[in-house]
């Protein structure tokens, strides 16, 4: 059996375009795994940073308003006391 009889089934995959490449010098395995943990996190901020400015876009909810936790005057009279709890 031939190396072409192999590979006759599989369709071929395009190489896919390196995303980091070392033009110069020669890295260990852990100076490549720091290069790359640098990388992702810069990436990974820039990321934050956009979804945090799509997010100031949002309508802030009324429910967690700072304005709900300023309780209003009490009145004074006859089952006042129960009524105060419906504002």
């Amino acid at each position: 059996m031939s190396e072409h009889d192999e590979t006759a089934g599989t369709p071929e995959v395009p190489a896919a375009k390196p995303v980091l490449r070392v033009v110069k010098g020669d890295l260990t395995p852990e100076e490549l795994a720091a290069l790359v943990a640098v990388v992702a996190a810069r990436n990974a901020a820039a990321a934050n940073a956009a979804a945090r400015e799509a997010g100031r876009r949002r309508v802030r909810s009324e429910w967690g308003h700072p304005a709900r936790a300023v309780r209003g005057t009490h009145r004074h009279g006859a089952d006042q006391w129960r009524r105060s709890a419906w504002g």
